[in-house]
């Protein structure tokens, strides 16, 4: 796999997780989803394609890329919130939204943003190595 390649699943990955955090930001109002559930904040997994004890045991000393191994729900509580007049709102007048840390998602968001760009940023370089290594190649 080139750095292109490699790049190019990181950026996959991390605008995957963008998407996720976007959809906890989103919901953090949100006492219940359309099918009537509470509304769980996510977490996305990744991890490499290819595990390290398979590379040294191939003896292969070209590493894969990254990729996602799946969403999960995270163990985030409930808040509760006392708001008599809304439809949702329990016999005690509250009503349950999900817990989820505006300032973590926040700080994830702007972490993922920057590895986002970081790929870009090793995609550009490799082009512009492969670019400058071809045209090397026909001077000679």
């Amino acid at each position: 796999m080139d750095a292109i390649a490699i790049s190019r699943t990181g950026l996959d990955v991390e605008w995957q997780r963008l998407q996720v955090i976007a959809q906890n930001l989103a919901n953090i109002n949100t006492s219940r989803t359309a099918s009537g559930q509470p509304f769980h904040p996510l977490r996305l997994l990744s991890g490499p394609q290819v595990d390290f004890k398979h590379l040294v045991r191939a003896g292969d000393k070209t590493p894969g890329g990254v990729e996602v191994l799946g969403v999960e729900p995270m163990a985030a509580g409930t808040r509760r919130v006392y708001e008599p007049g809304h439809p949702h709102a329990d016999a005690d007048g509250f009503v349950t939204y999900p817990d989820v840390d505006h300032a973590s998602e926040m700080t994830l968001l702007i972490k993922t943003s920057r590895a986002y760009e970081a790929n870009l940023t090793a995609m550009s370089i490799a082009q512009q190595m492969y670019s400058r290594a071809a045209e090397l190649g026909k001077q000679s």
